[in-house]
C-alpha cells in the first residue's frame, strides 16, 4: 500500500467493479472489486483524506525500485 492524498487519487475506470465496504464507526472506507475481491484502496479514519493504494493491482505500474517490506506472520510453536 501506498499512501496518496485524495486530491492525487482519481479511479480512471472500473468504478462499476469496486464495492465498499464501512465498519464500526463508518468513517474509513474500504473498497475492493466486486468480481475477484481483490482489496483495491482504502482511507483510514485517523486520515479521512488519504488512501492506502494497492499499487499491484494497477495497471502498468512499475514496481522496480519499489522498496517491499517483508513482514513475518505469527510464529506457530
Amino acid at each position: 500500500m501506498f499512501a496518496v492524498h485524495e486530491s492525487h487519487l482519481r479511479v480512471v475506470s472500473g468504478q462499476e467493479y469496486l464495492a465498499e465496504y464501512r465498519f464500526h464507526t463508518r468513517v474509513a472506507r474500504h473498497f475492493f472489486c466486486k468480481s475477484c475481491g481483490i482489496y483495491t484502496f482504502h482511507s483510514r479514519r485517523s486520515a479521512p483524506d488519504v488512501f492506502g493504494v494497492n499499487v499491484f493491482c494497477l495497471e502498468d505500474f512499475d514496481i522496480d525500485g519499489v522498496p517491499v517490506n517483508l513482514n513475518q506472520g505469527a510464529l506457530r510453536p
